[in-house]
């Protein structure tokens, strides 16, 4: 098999078989036929070549549309870059740290759309669901009496069966996402108020359980660090394991002088991060909420058998049918968490404000997390990303806002800015699919 190499590291160039030419029926029964050689992974090569191999790969990806999470982390430090020189209060360790927790409702929504665009759909009604399942809190906890941790309860259960009821339209009955959720932000919006009331507005006390998951700072600096800690110690664990795992299944692995190198790189933002929060109050329990639930809803896409029918549900539907997959059950489970996550940031955007409204939910709040989630690295067309896009996403959304509020730009300017940030980023999940098409890779 020409270009194929052995496991020592040979091309398989065929060789004589005897002094006079090709081998007969007797030579033919007497060896074996010999054993198909599978052509060597190109991730191995780039391996072996080092340095040298890791430029040609990324030249290649870049080529081939295959950008990953570079153009949001670029945004990111183009974003703090210009505001910071702009105004150094941007950058500061308050500012900073409010940004953290700023980002969280908005992030816990994304998270959810995130779940929806790998199946290549969308979800309009996360904005009415969240303040929905606020309203429900409120007036069962503040109005009721009923105990909070109940009431919570039953506010994110009435978000998973929301998210349910819609993926059943979608899945069993064959009614368009775009159709069935449309018609959910009207239809949750109108029980919103109906819950809510003649009042509209019902404060949420600062001791509520709600107002505190927002509020709590863990102030002494250690917790902060031993946060970045454990969070390194676990991801360095689980790279090695895996490492192990695919030696021992004879598939490419990350060899040892690469993951150190990504330990690194994560010990150095992870502790960064906690120095800058450490500057200002502490860790803020709302951000260490929101991380635990990205590395649990990002083990469950890329280690579960789960997570892997999800996206090959939307990067091939018909194929994933084929394969056996219940396209119905991947459907309604996720609309289920996208309803679950929306309920979820409605309860942290209810506690940052001690209050649910007839304004919760609205506003840019919808737009604000479909643009978190596609900013953040997942396409529109299903099949790519990653729960971790919620997190960029939300940042830059955030620091947009954040920024032009410090410079006093009016909200009609604010609204412009990240729809064109949005279109920019749709324009790049765009180019990057049709060259990865045109490099056949997609």
């Amino acid at each position: 098999m020409n270009g194929a190499r052995d496991p020592d590291g040979r091309h398989g160039e065929p060789g004589p078989v005897g002094a006079g030419g090709p081998a007969g029926p007797a030579d033919a029964a007497q060896e074996p036929a010999p054993e198909a050689v599978p052509a060597v992974d190109s991730r191995l090569i780039v391996r072996e070549q080092g340095f040298r191999g890791y430029v040609g790969e990324f030249r290649r990806k870049l080529r081939s549309g295959e950008l990953g999470s570079l153009p949001v982390v670029i945004a990111v430090i183009v974003i703090w870059t210009v505001f910071g020189s702009l105004d150094n209060a941007f950058l500061s360790a308050q500012n900073l740290s409010d940004l953290s927790q700023q980002i969280v409702g908005t992030g816990m929504i994304a998270v959810g759309i995130v779940f929806v665009l790998l199946l290549g759909e969308i979800d309009l009604s996360v904005g009415s669901v969240s303040g929905l399942c606020a309203a429900l809190f409120a007036v069962l906890n503040v109005i009721n009496g009923m105990n909070q941790w109940l009431a919570l309860l039953v506010a994110l259960a009435g978000g998973a069966a929301v998210g349910l009821v819609q993926g059943f339209f979608f899945a069993k009955v064959g009614v368009p996402a775009f159709v069935v959720t449309l018609a959910g932000n009207l239809a949750w919006n109108g029980l919103m108020l109906q819950v809510l009331g003649t009042s509209g507005t019902v404060n949420i006390p600062s001791e509520s359980v709600v107002a505190e998951l927002y509020s709590t700072i863990f102030e002494s600096p250690a917790a902060a660090y031993v946060t970045a800690a454990v969070g390194v110690g676990l991801f360095l664990l689980a790279s090695l394991l895996d490492a192990r795992r695919r030696r021992a299944a004879r598939v490419p692995y990350r060899p040892i002088a690469e993951i150190v190198l990504r330990t690194v790189v994560l010990a150095a933002i992870a502790f960064a991060a906690a120095y800058i929060l450490n500057r200002y109050q502490g860790l803020p329990l709302a951000l260490l909420i929101f991380l635990v639930v990205l590395v649990v809803l990002d083990f469950v896409l890329r280690r579960t058998r789960y997570g892997r029918q999800i996206f090959a549900v939307g990067g091939n539907i018909e194929g994933a049918r084929r394969a056996g997959i219940s396209v119905p059950f991947v459907r309604m489970s996720v609309f289920t968490i996208a309803g679950t996550m929306a309920a979820v940031g409605g309860i942290f955007l209810a506690g940052q404000i001690q209050s649910a409204s007839q304004t919760s939910g609205g506003g840019n709040l919808l737009m604000n997390v479909i643009a978190a989630a596609v900013i953040g690295g997942t396409s529109l067309f299903g099949g790519r990303g990653s729960v971790w896009s919620a997190l960029l996403g939300a940042l830059v959304i955030g620091s947009i806002q954040s920024g032009m509020n410090i410079m006093g730009v009016s909200n009609a300017v604010q609204f412009m800015i990240t729809g064109a940030v949005l279109l920019a980023a749709v324009v790049v999940d765009s180019l990057s699919r049709r060259s990865q098409k045109a490099a056949g890779r997609a």
